[in-house]
């Protein structure tokens, strides 16, 4: 059996992305989407966010343990320099330290393209995705209220903040993703994860 390993998420890994997420969508209020997406919709919502930010996957033999992603905060310009991160394990790997992995592997990609702020919510209670985004740094910022009405109760969406890096006075516009991903300092962005498996 190999050791596991953090990769730049490809469309040919909805399926099993898909197999993480849906049961999260079907059967708890953690997503607020009531449905869960094709494989075709998944497929395009890799290709979509990897334009813009890392989709990064733990895999092993073969197998997606969790992945994690970052999309944009909002659109408009003066927010070029934040983003939403997620982070899915799942079940029966989780508490074995992949959530911490990949995400520092994402934080590390994302300070390299030149993002300031990364924002998580969290649909609450929650206390594991509280738990895992203090413990990587995250500060809380603040709760709405009756956010969202799924499986028969309002829930209310916590948001949590990390600084990703110190803000310049003048930023320059984050980088390309693709421009990175052939780069040597890639390399060293997923090493940095991977040590933690």
């Amino acid at each position: 059996m190999s050791n596991p390993h953090i990769r730049l998420a490809t469309p040919e890994d909805a399926e099993q992305i898909l197999a993480i997420y849906a049961p999260i969508v079907r059967d708890t209020s953690t997503s607020f989407e009531v449905d869960p997406p094709t494989v075709e919709e998944m497929q395009q919502r890799i290709s979509h966010y990897l334009t813009h930010a890392p989709w990064l996957v733990c895999e092993q033999n073969g197998e997606v343990l969790g992945y994690v992603y970052a999309s944009k905060h909002r659109d408009r310009l003066a927010y070029q320099w934040a983003v939403e991160v997620t982070a899915y394990v799942q079940g029966r790997s989780r508490r074995m330290g992949i959530g911490r992995a990949l995400y520092t592997s994402l934080f590390k990609a994302l300070a390299l393209q030149g993002f300031y702020n990364a924002y998580a919510g969290i649909t609450l209670p929650n206390a594991s995705s509280v738990g895992l985004h203090e413990a990587l740094g995250f500060t809380p910022i603040g709760v709405y209220r009756n956010a969202g009405y799924k499986l028969g109760q309002w829930s209310d969406v916590g948001w949590w903040q990390l600084n990703l890096q110190p803000h310049p006075e003048h930023p320059t516009a984050p980088r390309p993703a693709p421009q990175m991903y052939a780069s040597t300092a890639w390399q060293e962005v997923i090493r940095a994860g991977e040590v933690l498996l």
